[in-house]
Formats: C-alpha cells, structure tokens, sequence
C-alpha cells in the first residue's frame, strides 16, 4: 500500500477528482492549504515587469505570497500507484509554474474502524 499526497491548483480541482473516479479511485481526502514553490514571485509583479513598470521590476526579488491550493490524499495498492499518478499529471500539467507537486510515501498498515479488516481489504 501507498499514500499518494498531490498539492494541486483549486481550478483544477474538479478535473481531477473526476479523472480520478474514472481510473477506479473513489476514495480520496481534500484538504484546503496554502502554498508556494521555490518561485517566491507574485504573478502580478511579474505581469507587471512583462510589461516594464520599474516599480514590479524592482520588488521581483521579494518574496510571494502563498498561494490557495487543494491537497489530495489516497492510499491505494501498489498496482494502482503508477495510474493515480499519471491521471494527476493529466489533470493538472500546464506547463507553468504551480502545476503541483505529488509525493508517494509507504504504508505500513490499514485498518477499517467499521469491521476491523486490514491491510487491502480495508481499503
């Protein structure tokens, strides 16, 4: 078992739960968070130094806001990491700065509160 953590755009959102759904996983957790990636830009100075306002240039060097986000959380079984992690890419790659970032971390156990199954079966 895996735990598939994806830290994607809010508009995205819906995209990909339902690209999600579609590749058979229906289990998931949303988490609202804030954020930022190693661009520590603000796309408006950065709009604003594309267009050569002295002012935009001159704060580029500042660091940025954090940014609205959505964090997605599934753990699956092993075979189905490769598929949640290309339908998260397909959902979301833009090509631009912010598209996300997923990370893949091991389990070690599962257990269902309900029934008291574990392991595969309680997923």
């Amino acid at each position: 078992m895996k735990e598939v953590i994806a830290v994607v755009r809010m508009n995205t959102m819906n995209k990909t739960k339902k690209a999600l759904t579609a590749a058979g996983i229906d289990s998931m957790f949303a988490h609202e968070c804030q954020g930022r990636g190693k661009g520590l830009v603000d796309s408006k100075l950065l709009s604003g130094a594309s267009q050569g306002y002295e002012e935009a240039i001159a704060l580029l060097g500042e660091k940025g806001k954090l940014y609205s986000k959505r964090m997605l959380t599934m753990v699956v079984p092993d075979k189905q990491v490769d598929a949640v992690v290309r339908t998260i890419i397909e959902s979301n790659q833009t090509g631009k700065p912010g598209d996300g970032k997923i990370f893949v971390l091991p389990i070690g156990e599962a257990i269902r509160v309900r029934t008291g199954e574990t392991g595969g079966k309680a997923l």
